[in-house]
């Protein structure tokens, strides 16, 4: 039976999918920061950026479920985060070194702006007080992020480290505050529309890294090795592709529809995106290295990223099928496990032979989770 709280459900909008595709530059941008800086403060300043881009997409979408689309005002707020968000993903580029007010400035303003809309206009006073509550916790990040971007490059890693945790904190919890928290059970909430968003994302980040692939393959098709291993990638892409959309994102709309809290089940999905974006965006960054040196002897660290990308995404998603529908998360768990074995290795392993390894690895998780629901 459907929870009682459930608001009536209605379609994802051309606006709101018009608003995810700026999040494709996104994407793209954090790969190639990526590949740029191989090396740990590298990929610390990758995931800070990806912090506040998941965190920009993860606000705008829950809030405009919640105050719906059609309004005028939050249409307007939607268009308004989506320019935002066009010259934030457009700074990720350089704002770690002679850029980052491009990139921090438009990341606050399309936090606080549409928070202090809902905070104003939210038809439910529990949601008025929950977007309150929201802006507290932009408030005490914000110093965090002007610092930076106001410091030396060398110590801005710090800053926004600084800025990124509490912004992750308060999306992984809810943002409360003392004596204050949200209670979602009683609030009406179109679960299964957010589920569709964010079913929508995960489609819009596969395709980025299929971008990828044939980005790199167009340069170097005359090489017979590189198209057998865009070839693999492909195959793997696929698997992952297949792990969600073969049938599990039924459980996911099933078990939030038969829930007593849907605002609780949604909001564990979208802590596992930015899981899920992290994963494919270190795939993608592995997958342009190892196509462009296809022939090295060793894979390296383009091989490492390879196995880890996958790794992270089966990961994130046994987590949530582990604590959200209860099943599942075991062959996820399992092929995660298996990753790890295979990204142990990797540095050393050749890159047609890292692939390899990759794609048997995924077929089986694959293969169990598609056939468990076919029967």
């Amino acid at each position: 039976m459907p929870a009682s709280n459930a608001r009536a459900h209605r379609d994802v909008s051309p606006l709101e999918l018009f608003f995810d595709l700026v999040f494709v530059l996104a994407i793209g941008q954090l790969t190639h920061h990526l590949i740029e800086h191989l090396t740990w403060r590298g990929a610390g300043e990758t995931l800070i950026a990806l912090v506040a881009v998941c965190g920009v997409w993860a606000f705008t979408s829950f809030e405009v479920t919640l105050l719906d689309i059609e309004r005028t005002a939050t249409r307007a707020i939607t268009l308004l985060v989506m320019g935002l968000g066009l010259f934030m993903n457009a700074g990720i580029q350089h704002a770690f070194d002679s850029g980052p007010w491009l990139f921090v400035v438009p990341m606050l303003l399309a936090l606080a702006g549409p928070g202090a809309y809902a905070a104003a206009t939210s038809p439910a006073p529990e949601l008025r007080r929950h977007f309150g509550r929201v802006l507290i916790w932009i408030g005490a990040s914000t110093p965090f992020w002007v610092a930076g971007a106001a410091s030396a490059p060398g110590a801005r890693i710090w800053w926004w480290a600084g800025g990124a945790l509490i912004d992750l904190l308060g999306t992984w919890t809810a943002h409360p505050t003392p004596g204050r928290t949200t209670r979602t059970e009683r609030l009406p909430f179109d679960a299964e529309h957010m589920l569709e968003r964010m079913r929508l994302f995960l489609i819009i980040l596969l395709g980025e890294t299929v971008l990828t692939l044939g980005r790199v393959l167009a340069d170097h098709a005359q090489d017979v090795l590189t198209p057998l291993m865009a070839l693999g990638g492909f195959v793997a892409l696929v698997c992952l592709w297949a792990i969600y959309f073969g049938r599990s994102e039924q459980e996911v709309v099933s078990h939030a529809a038969s829930s007593a809290d849907p605002i609780r089940s949604v909001h564990l999905g979208i802590n596992v995106v930015y899981g899920v974006v992290a994963g494919l965006v270190v795939f993608a960054a592995g997958m342009e290295l190892v196509l462009v040196h296809a022939h090295h002897p060793s894979a390296g660290i383009a091989g490492v990223l390879v196995a880890a990308g996958p790794l992270v995404y089966l990961a994130a998603q046994a987590v949530y099928f582990r604590a959200g529908p209860g099943t599942g998360w075991l062959p996820r768990a399992l092929g995660a496990v298996a990753l790890a074995i295979v990204a142990a290795a990797a540095y050393w392993l050749p890159a047609y032979g890292v692939l390899t390894l990759l794609v048997v690895v995924l077929v089986v998780p694959t293969a169990h989770l598609v056939r468990a629901r076919v029967r």
